[in-house]
Protein backbone atom coordinates (compact mmCIF):
# COMPACT_ATOMS: atom_id res chain seq x y z
CA UNK A 1 0.00 0.00 0.00
CA UNK A 2 1.14 3.77 -0.61
CA UNK A 3 1.02 6.00 2.11
CA UNK A 4 -0.16 9.22 0.55
CA UNK A 5 -0.30 12.79 2.49
CA UNK A 6 -3.90 12.74 3.16
CA UNK A 7 -3.43 9.58 4.51
CA UNK A 8 -0.81 10.84 7.01
CA UNK A 9 -3.02 13.53 7.92
CA UNK A 10 -5.70 11.43 8.40
CA UNK A 11 -3.41 9.28 11.06
CA UNK A 12 -2.21 13.13 12.47
CA UNK A 13 -5.49 14.42 13.18
CA UNK A 14 -6.90 10.96 14.83
CA UNK A 15 -4.17 11.33 17.58
CA UNK A 16 -5.73 14.56 18.53
CA UNK A 17 -9.16 13.40 17.98
CA UNK A 18 -9.20 9.82 19.07
CA UNK A 19 -11.91 8.48 17.04
CA UNK A 20 -13.74 9.03 14.15
CA UNK A 21 -16.46 8.02 11.65
CA UNK A 22 -16.76 8.18 8.44
CA UNK A 23 -18.32 11.63 7.82
CA UNK A 24 -15.81 13.17 10.16
CA UNK A 25 -12.86 11.42 7.80
CA UNK A 26 -14.34 13.16 4.76
CA UNK A 27 -14.13 16.28 6.28
CA UNK A 28 -11.03 16.13 8.09
CA UNK A 29 -9.19 14.54 5.21
CA UNK A 30 -10.68 16.30 2.31
CA UNK A 31 -12.24 13.48 0.69
CA UNK A 32 -14.56 14.37 -1.71
CA UNK A 33 -16.92 10.89 -1.89
CA UNK A 34 -18.28 8.45 0.33
CA UNK A 35 -16.92 5.85 -2.48
CA UNK A 36 -13.24 7.07 -1.39
CA UNK A 37 -13.13 7.13 1.81
CA UNK A 38 -14.49 4.34 2.73
CA UNK A 39 -12.19 2.32 0.28
CA UNK A 40 -9.23 4.15 1.89
CA UNK A 41 -10.64 3.65 5.59
CA UNK A 42 -10.75 -0.20 4.81
CA UNK A 43 -7.24 -0.04 3.00
CA UNK A 44 -5.77 2.15 6.20
CA UNK A 45 -7.29 -0.15 8.77
CA UNK A 46 -5.86 -3.52 6.46
CA UNK A 47 -2.83 -2.09 6.25
CA UNK A 48 -3.03 -2.27 10.38
CA UNK A 49 -2.67 1.51 10.98
CA UNK A 50 -6.45 2.27 11.77
CA UNK A 51 -8.46 0.28 14.66
CA UNK A 52 -12.28 -0.56 13.11
CA UNK A 53 -14.55 -1.02 15.75
CA UNK A 54 -18.97 -0.50 15.72
CA UNK A 55 -21.04 1.81 17.75
CA UNK A 56 -24.42 0.47 18.03
CA UNK A 57 -26.95 3.67 16.82
CA UNK A 58 -30.36 4.24 18.00
CA UNK A 59 -32.05 3.32 14.81
CA UNK A 60 -30.51 -0.12 15.78
CA UNK A 61 -27.91 -0.23 13.33
CA UNK A 62 -24.36 -0.46 14.05
CA UNK A 63 -21.84 2.42 12.77
CA UNK A 64 -17.83 2.06 12.02
CA UNK A 65 -15.55 4.00 14.10
CA UNK A 66 -12.01 4.52 13.79
CA UNK A 67 -8.94 5.10 15.83
CA UNK A 68 -5.04 4.81 15.68
CA UNK A 69 -3.64 1.34 15.81
CA UNK A 70 -0.04 1.40 17.29
CA UNK A 71 1.29 0.86 14.13
CA UNK A 72 -0.49 3.75 12.85
CA UNK A 73 1.21 5.85 15.80
CA UNK A 74 4.55 4.56 15.16
CA UNK A 75 4.18 5.37 11.42
CA UNK A 76 3.57 9.17 12.02
CA UNK A 77 5.85 9.19 15.00
CA UNK A 78 2.76 10.66 17.70
CA UNK A 79 2.48 8.88 21.16
CA UNK A 80 -0.89 6.89 21.24
CA UNK A 81 -3.95 8.40 22.76
CA UNK A 82 -6.48 6.86 20.78
CA UNK A 83 -9.29 4.45 22.27
CA UNK A 84 -8.16 1.28 23.56
CA UNK A 85 -10.90 -1.09 22.52
CA UNK A 86 -10.38 -4.49 20.83
CA UNK A 87 -10.22 -4.14 16.88
CA UNK A 88 -13.72 -5.60 14.98
CA UNK A 89 -15.37 -5.23 18.43
CA UNK A 90 -19.50 -3.73 18.71
CA UNK A 91 -19.87 -1.20 21.36
CA UNK A 92 -23.28 -0.73 23.11
CA UNK A 93 -23.73 2.27 25.32
CA UNK A 94 -19.79 3.62 25.10
CA UNK A 95 -20.39 7.13 26.85
CA UNK A 96 -16.76 7.93 25.98
CA UNK A 97 -16.53 6.86 22.45
CA UNK A 98 -19.88 8.88 22.14
CA UNK A 99 -18.96 11.86 23.87
CA UNK A 100 -15.74 11.95 21.99
CA UNK A 101 -17.56 12.28 18.93
CA UNK A 102 -19.69 14.63 19.48
CA UNK A 103 -16.55 16.92 20.71
CA UNK A 104 -15.23 16.10 16.88
CA UNK A 105 -18.21 17.12 15.45
CA UNK A 106 -17.15 21.10 16.50
CA UNK A 107 -14.09 20.67 15.18
CA UNK A 108 -15.28 19.29 12.28
CA UNK A 109 -17.64 22.05 12.12
CA UNK A 110 -14.82 24.78 12.60
CA UNK A 111 -13.15 23.30 9.88
CA UNK A 112 -15.70 23.24 7.45
CA UNK A 113 -16.66 25.38 4.36
CA UNK A 114 -18.94 27.43 6.24
CA UNK A 115 -15.76 28.43 8.28
CA UNK A 116 -13.86 29.38 5.15
CA UNK A 117 -16.73 30.72 3.84
CA UNK A 118 -16.52 33.58 6.79
CA UNK A 119 -13.23 33.74 6.99
CA UNK A 120 -12.50 31.92 10.29
CA UNK A 121 -9.75 29.88 10.71
CA UNK A 122 -8.85 27.10 13.15
CA UNK A 123 -5.80 28.32 15.08
CA UNK A 124 -5.12 25.72 18.05
CA UNK A 125 -7.38 22.86 18.86
CA UNK A 126 -6.11 20.99 22.48
CA UNK A 127 -7.55 18.56 24.41
CA UNK A 128 -6.64 17.70 28.10
CA UNK A 129 -6.35 14.69 30.37
CA UNK A 130 -5.19 16.06 33.47
CA UNK A 131 -6.72 19.27 35.20
CA UNK A 132 -5.58 22.97 33.72
CA UNK A 133 -3.88 23.83 36.68
CA UNK A 134 -2.66 22.72 39.98
CA UNK A 135 -5.20 23.15 42.59
CA UNK A 136 -8.33 23.40 40.30
CA UNK A 137 -10.19 20.58 39.01
CA UNK A 138 -10.88 21.37 35.97
CA UNK A 139 -10.28 19.36 33.05
CA UNK A 140 -12.26 20.88 29.40
CA UNK A 141 -13.22 18.97 26.89
CA UNK A 142 -11.07 21.06 24.01
CA UNK A 143 -9.70 24.64 24.18
CA UNK A 144 -9.86 26.52 20.83
CA UNK A 145 -8.17 29.51 19.34
CA UNK A 146 -10.09 30.91 15.99
CA UNK A 147 -8.43 33.46 13.47
CA UNK A 148 -11.39 35.51 12.85
CA UNK A 149 -12.05 39.14 10.81
CA UNK A 150 -12.99 40.35 14.13
CA UNK A 151 -9.50 39.76 15.62
CA UNK A 152 -8.73 36.37 18.13
CA UNK A 153 -10.74 34.31 19.61
CA UNK A 154 -10.42 31.81 22.57
CA UNK A 155 -12.42 29.29 24.20
CA UNK A 156 -12.62 25.81 26.29
CA UNK A 157 -15.53 23.34 24.96
CA UNK A 158 -17.99 21.68 27.44
CA UNK A 159 -19.48 19.00 25.60
CA UNK A 160 -22.72 17.67 27.45
CA UNK A 161 -24.48 14.31 26.59
CA UNK A 162 -26.74 14.79 29.50
CA UNK A 163 -24.74 12.48 31.67
CA UNK A 164 -23.52 15.05 34.39
CA UNK A 165 -25.84 16.58 37.34
CA UNK A 166 -26.63 19.87 38.14
CA UNK A 167 -24.33 19.48 41.23
CA UNK A 168 -21.27 18.88 38.66
CA UNK A 169 -22.30 21.67 36.69
CA UNK A 170 -21.99 24.13 39.49
CA UNK A 171 -18.61 22.62 40.40
CA UNK A 172 -17.39 23.27 36.39
CA UNK A 173 -19.02 26.76 36.88
CA UNK A 174 -17.11 27.54 40.03
CA UNK A 175 -14.06 26.42 38.82
CA UNK A 176 -14.29 28.33 35.46
CA UNK A 177 -14.19 31.25 37.68
CA UNK A 178 -11.51 30.42 40.05
CA UNK A 179 -9.37 29.42 36.83
CA UNK A 180 -10.56 32.75 34.93
CA UNK A 181 -9.08 35.17 38.03
CA UNK A 182 -6.13 32.92 38.55
CA UNK A 183 -4.26 34.78 35.86
CA UNK A 184 -2.85 31.61 35.03
CA UNK A 185 -5.07 31.42 31.71
CA UNK A 186 -2.86 34.35 30.17
CA UNK A 187 0.09 32.61 31.17
CA UNK A 188 -0.64 28.81 30.01
CA UNK A 189 -2.37 30.45 26.40
CA UNK A 190 -0.74 33.53 25.66
CA UNK A 191 -4.78 35.36 25.40
CA UNK A 192 -6.08 38.30 27.65
CA UNK A 193 -9.41 36.26 28.05
CA UNK A 194 -11.66 33.11 27.09
CA UNK A 195 -15.11 31.90 26.61
CA UNK A 196 -16.65 29.01 27.44
CA UNK A 197 -19.10 27.42 24.92
CA UNK A 198 -21.41 24.93 26.59
CA UNK A 199 -23.12 22.38 23.62
CA UNK A 200 -25.86 20.36 25.17
CA UNK A 201 -27.38 17.43 23.08
CA UNK A 202 -30.92 19.18 23.14
CA UNK A 203 -32.54 22.37 23.88
CA UNK A 204 -34.68 21.15 27.33
CA UNK A 205 -30.96 19.96 28.25
CA UNK A 206 -29.80 23.31 27.35
CA UNK A 207 -32.11 25.39 29.71
CA UNK A 208 -31.42 23.35 32.58
CA UNK A 209 -27.62 24.29 32.39
CA UNK A 210 -28.21 27.38 31.78
CA UNK A 211 -30.13 27.98 34.72
CA UNK A 212 -27.67 26.20 37.06
CA UNK A 213 -25.14 28.61 35.25
CA UNK A 214 -27.26 31.63 35.59
CA UNK A 215 -27.11 31.78 39.45
CA UNK A 216 -23.63 31.76 39.52
CA UNK A 217 -22.00 33.81 36.50
CA UNK A 218 -23.33 35.89 33.97
CA UNK A 219 -20.28 36.43 31.72
CA UNK A 220 -17.95 33.92 29.97
CA UNK A 221 -20.23 31.03 29.47
CA UNK A 222 -21.91 30.48 25.65
CA UNK A 223 -24.77 27.93 25.16
CA UNK A 224 -26.05 26.18 22.30
CA UNK A 225 -27.73 23.00 21.66
CA UNK A 226 -26.42 20.15 18.95
CA UNK A 227 -30.59 20.70 17.35
CA UNK A 228 -29.45 24.19 16.88
CA UNK A 229 -26.24 23.48 15.75
CA UNK A 230 -27.14 20.93 12.95
CA UNK A 231 -29.73 22.94 11.89
CA UNK A 232 -28.48 26.52 11.34
CA UNK A 233 -24.91 25.88 11.64
CA UNK A 234 -22.13 26.68 14.25
CA UNK A 235 -21.49 29.89 13.41
CA UNK A 236 -25.55 30.87 12.96
CA UNK A 237 -26.84 33.12 15.90
CA UNK A 238 -27.98 29.95 17.97
CA UNK A 239 -26.34 31.11 21.08
CA UNK A 240 -27.52 32.24 24.21
CA UNK A 241 -25.76 34.12 27.32
CA UNK A 242 -26.35 33.09 30.74
CA UNK A 243 -29.03 35.44 30.79
CA UNK A 244 -31.59 36.91 27.91
CA UNK A 245 -33.59 35.27 25.23
CA UNK A 246 -30.96 36.87 22.30
CA UNK A 247 -29.64 34.57 20.03
CA UNK A 248 -25.87 35.55 18.83
CA UNK A 249 -23.83 34.90 16.89
CA UNK A 250 -21.05 33.16 18.34
CA UNK A 251 -18.58 35.30 16.16
CA UNK A 252 -18.81 38.37 15.50
CA UNK A 253 -19.14 40.36 12.21
CA UNK A 254 -16.62 43.42 11.64
CA UNK A 255 -18.33 46.22 11.21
Amino acid sequence: MVIQERDRELLRQLAILRVMDREQAKIIAGFGSTTRVNTRLLALTREGLLKRFFLGTTAGGAKAIYALSPKGAAYVGIPLRGVQRRNGAALVGDLFVEHQLAVNGIYCALMSQSAVQREITLERWQGFSEPLTPGIRLIPDAYLELKTPAGSSAAFLEMDLGSESRTVWKGKVQNYLLYALSGQFEKAFRQERFRVLVVAHSERRLRSIRETVAQMADKIFWFASLESIHRDGLFAPVWLRPTGDARLPLIKEPQ
